[in-house]
């Protein structure tokens, strides 16, 4: 169930318009202190719809969402589930998209 709830939701964290996404990274991390450690089975889908275009993003609402849901990510769920995500984007990522997630990693 959990799933397939964050599978439709995923697509307005790549949305194209602005607020949209931006509201959409805001909710999400409003649910993480609620939904903890069962979001593991939806991490490995998240951490690639967060981090891909908004973490570099230049809307300032947008990269500051962004932070916030990692950082809450961090907070809130075993770094063990977090550990190949990250690692995983952080090899792919530029900017300083890449420079925030190796900082978490660290």
């Amino acid at each position: 169930m959990l799933f397939q709830i964050f599978d439709a939701f995923k697509a307005r964290l790549h949305e194209s318009n602005s607020k949209v996404n931006q509201v959409a990274l805001e909710a999400l991390h409003k649910m993480i202190p609620l939904l903890k450690d069962n979001l593991s089975s939806v991490i490995n889908m998240l951490i690639p719809a967060i981090v891909d275009n908004n973490l570099n993003s230049k809307n300032p609402g947008i990269y500051a969402a962004a932070t916030n849901v990692i950082q809450a990510l961090c907070q809130y769920l075993d770094n063990f589930l977090l550990l190949q995500p990250f690692c995983t984007k952080a090899q792919f990522l530029s900017g300083k998209a890449k420079q925030d997630l190796t900082e978490k990693l660290a």
